[in-house]
């Protein structure tokens, strides 16, 4: 081991002191961004890419332990001061769950590349509809009660979670997407269900690679941990700042997310 390089807990990699500084600060944006509107995806994955010596398979599954602790910490956030309809969410995310594992499977038989062209269509119409319409999302106006209310949140769960499995990036950002254009709630109230869903999803994840030995769990906890930081600090800001700031957030995160699929729709 050199003098800059540190051994990360029980992993057994030799990090440089500055890739470990990386790996932490981006775990706590990751955490913050989650938090607010999702997507915190996009800044983590690739930090953890970038580790020598891990495998993708690894660096998926170290993500997924990392963002199980910061989803699970901004979901009790919100929920002791917002307080979202568990009725709508945990059956939402349950749903999602199983959609998940369908993509996983659908994964195999699609292109990847084809399904990135769609993705990216739809955000850049979401973009354009947000920012046409800023009335959109700082109230609550359901569209649906009752029994229909509750099947077009687990259609929507499901359809996002079989996302999750095909393309992965931006999951947390689609749940607001879905909960505030479709099922007319509020951006703050739709962040604090689209937490609960995330963690769900996150957690059939990681019933799919801890048994596989996938998880890197000294390098995930120490990630994790700054993730919890920046998951706390973001759900106390949006409901501390409301709707209006969510939505702003919202959409640097969704230009972020198009332009990361832009990239891997024209690099191939």
């Amino acid at each position: 081991m050199q003098p800059t390089d540190v051994e990360v807990l029980t992993t057994g990699l030799e990090l440089a002191t500055g890739t470990v500084v990386l790996l932490v600060l981006a775990g706590f944006l990751a955490g913050w961004v989650d938090a607010v509107v999702g997507g915190g995806g996009l800044v983590q994955l690739p930090a953890l890419l970038l580790v020598p010596g891990i495998t993708p398979v690894q660096a998926l599954a170290t993500n997924k332990l990392a963002s199980i602790m910061g989803t699970s910490t901004s979901a009790v956030t919100y929920y002791r001061r917002v307080r979202p309809d568990l009725r709508t969410a945990v059956p939402m995310g349950l749903a999602a769950l199983a959609g998940a594992a369908g993509g996983a499977a659908l994964a195999v038989l699609l292109p990847a590349q084809a399904i990135r062209v769609v993705v990216l269509v739809a955000l850049v119409a979401v973009f354009g509809y947000t920012v046409a319409r800023p009335a959109v999302g700082r109230t609550t106006a359901l569209r649906w009660s009752g029994r229909q209310h509750l099947g077009a949140a687990c259609l929507l769960g499901a359809a996002i979670g079989v996302y999750d499995g095909l393309v992965g990036p931006g999951t947390g950002t689609f749940l607001v997407i879905g909960l505030v254009a479709l099922m007319g709630y509020a951006f703050l109230e739709a962040s604090a269900k689209a937490k609960i869903v995330n963690a769900l999803t996150n957690l059939g994840a990681l019933l799919v690679f801890v048994p596989q030995g996938a998880p890197l769990w000294g390098l995930g906890l120490l990630v994790g941990a700054a993730n919890v930081a920046g998951a706390y600090l973001g759900s106390r800001m949006a409901i501390a700042r409301g709707s209006a700031f969510v939505r702003v957030v919202f959409l640097v995160v969704v230009g972020g997310l198009i332009l990361r699929l832009a990239g891997d729709v024209v690099g191939g």
